[in-house]
């Protein structure tokens, strides 16, 4: 309530054309008065975007936005603030080691997260909740990195990043996969540091690790990695995950009742990394 009125919610999810993303907006339809689907693509964000309306659940609207356009950005922060309370954010756009190369990957999944959450967290109010989707490659790739590294990745938004990533790691990072389980590893790291931001702000953000997911990107890039197959006959419940099974992990960490979980990694792999690593 405010001046006696009540304030309506809003939620945010990128990616949310198709996926995981998808399969988070259709949860967190119930859970704002207003969403916004956030995709590249004018026409799965469109089409989303009516199939969702027509459950009554809440207005949701698409969002027309590449998670790399600092302007889109401002704008998309703009538009939350003149629809509500930002209530809920799951920033779940992203992209893989077979679909760009490694300074892309970075620019995508960790340079555009921390534009993101610089764009939105101004807008933060008691009870925002977020979620940031990471990836199980560097737990279960067993990556290690040193302090210096480490200092790098806390820092993706220095206009020096591309130079001090590659100087600190090595020609191996320009592999995608390695630029890639790095790049997740950097979005962990992000979220420990944003939940000490966002906590006295009145908010909290979680990050979820997906392992191997039935999604049409992660079929793209298991035709790409070998080593897939055999993980998926280790994972101890038998199967890949479903799409619907990471939104469920990810909208309890945005609902009240996830209100103290904060600042920490939800590994969603059946079990695989336990399997694979020998714990």
């Amino acid at each position: 309530m405010l001046g006696g009125a009540v304030v309506s919610t809003v939620g945010v999810v990128t990616g949310a054309g198709r996926g995981m993303g998808l399969e988070c907006a259709r949860r967190i339809t119930s859970m704002v008065d207003t969403l916004l689907l956030v995709d590249r693509d004018e026409t799965t964000a469109t089409t989303a975007a009516a199939e969702l309306s027509a459950r009554g659940e809440a207005e949701v609207r698409p969002f027309v936005l590449d998670i790399t356009d600092v302007d889109g950005l401002d704008r998309l922060a703009t538009r939350v603030g003149e629809s509500g309370s930002l209530r809920a954010v799951a920033h779940v756009a992203g992209i893989s080691p077979t679909m760009a190369d490694w300074k892309k990957i970075f620019t995508v999944d960790l340079i555009g997260t921390a534009r993101l959450a610089a764009a939105l967290r101004p807008l933060t109010v008691r009870g925002t909740a977020w979620v940031a989707f990471a990836s199980m490659a560097p737990v279960i790739g067993g990556v290690q990195i040193d302090a210096a590294t480490a200092a790098v990745l806390d820092d993706p938004l220095s206009e020096h990043f591309f130079e001090r990533i590659h100087q600190s790691v090595g020609p191996r990072i320009e592999h995608p996969g390695a630029a890639y389980a790095i790049a997740k590893l950097g979005v962990k790291q992000f979220v420990q540091r944003e939940a000490v931001r966002l906590g006295p702000l009145g908010g909290r953000i979680c990050s979820v690790s997906p392992g191997l997911i039935d999604t049409p990107q992660g079929r793209q890039e298991a035709a790409g990695n070998p080593r897939m197959g055999a993980w998926v006959e280790q994972t101890p419940v038998g199967r890949l995950g479903r799409a619907d099974e990471v939104a469920a992990v990810a909208t309890f960490a945005l609902s009240d009742e996830a209100s103290f979980l904060n600042g920490v990694d939800l590994l969603v792999d059946g079990g695989v990394c336990a399997a694979v690593l020998g714990h």
